[in-house]
């Protein structure tokens, strides 16, 4: 898959004014070692995180503020829009209760309001090897279902992260011989159809619904990435009355320094 060339403006011409880009940047240290931190600054990214305390990142990056240091997604307003947000939300997991063992220790969620929309920064729990997880995992998607709704009855929602599903077939590179894989079983695929009837949009398949090969994750396992042996498990996720707004959904497919790549969503706000 070669992304192609950024649509930077609506259907109407209205040219993008709001960039978000969602990482999960796997493993901390060794991002920062791969330069991840920088590719970051580039592409404005939000990355989602391990847990790493500040003094064990390497100078220069202890102290930067584009710098992930906390357990939950790093969502700072400053790198995606030139306007701080109304207010900024960092809870391990905003749809259940805080302190819930289910969810606290791999639910991550933070969450911005803006004058015009809130942005949601998100990384969905696995169901773990064996689907050891997928119970726990079914009972975070519709909290977090209801909880995206009870944003968007506000104003429009954009989710983005690495929301641990492939949709459709389309999505990975061997349906066949994962449907009873962790992110792809008939459960949570139904889950991110549901979260698609209650008003909201994939945009990437919105605008490009028949790329294919188009991975967000690739294993470090038997050369899966040069192969492009992937799975597309990161979404940009829109109130469906924000597609007038759309200009470009990104997969940033070249950019290394973790198993997951870079998306970028462009709207114009």
């Amino acid at each position: 898959y070669e992304d192609p060339p950024t649509r930077e403006a609506t259907a109407e011409g209205r040219r993008w004014t709001l960039k978000v880009t969602s990482w999960n940047v796997d493993g901390l240290r060794a991002w920062v070692r791969k330069g991840g931190a920088q590719v970051s600054q580039v592409h404005s990214s939000c990355p989602q995180s391990t847990p790493v305390p500040p003094s064990s990142l390497p100078a220069p990056h202890k102290s930067t503020p584009s710098s992930p240091q906390s357990l939950q997604s790093t969502l700072s307003p400053s790198q995606f829009t030139p306007s701080p947000p109304q207010h900024l939300q960092h809870l391990p997991a905003p749809p259940v209760p805080a302190g819930d063992p289910e969810h606290d220790s791999d639910g991550r969620v933070v969450t911005a309001e803006f004058p015009s929309l809130f942005v949601v920064s998100a990384y969905v729990p696995n169901a773990g090897r064996g689907l050891v997880r997928l119970e726990p995992r079914l009972r975070f998607d519709a909290a977090f279902l209801a909880f995206l709704r009870r944003l968007d009855a506000q104003k429009p929602v954009l989710l983005c992260g690495d929301l641990n599903v492939a949709h459709a077939e389309i999505d990975l590179c061997h349906p066949r011989a994962n449907r009873a894989s962790p992110g792809f079983t008939p459960q949570e695929r139904e889950g991110f159809s549901r979260l698609l009837g209650a008003g909201f949009v994939d945009s990437f398949r919105h605008l490009y619904p028949e790329a294919r090969g188009a991975f967000t994750f690739w294993t470090y396992l038997g050369g899966a990435r040069a192969r492009n042996v992937g799975w597309r498990l990161d979404y940009a996720v829109l109130s469906r009355r924000l597609l007038g707004a759309l200009c470009d959904s990104k997969i940033r497919n070249t950019v290394a320094g973790s198993d997951h790549c870079p998306i970028t969503a462009l709207l114009a706000v």
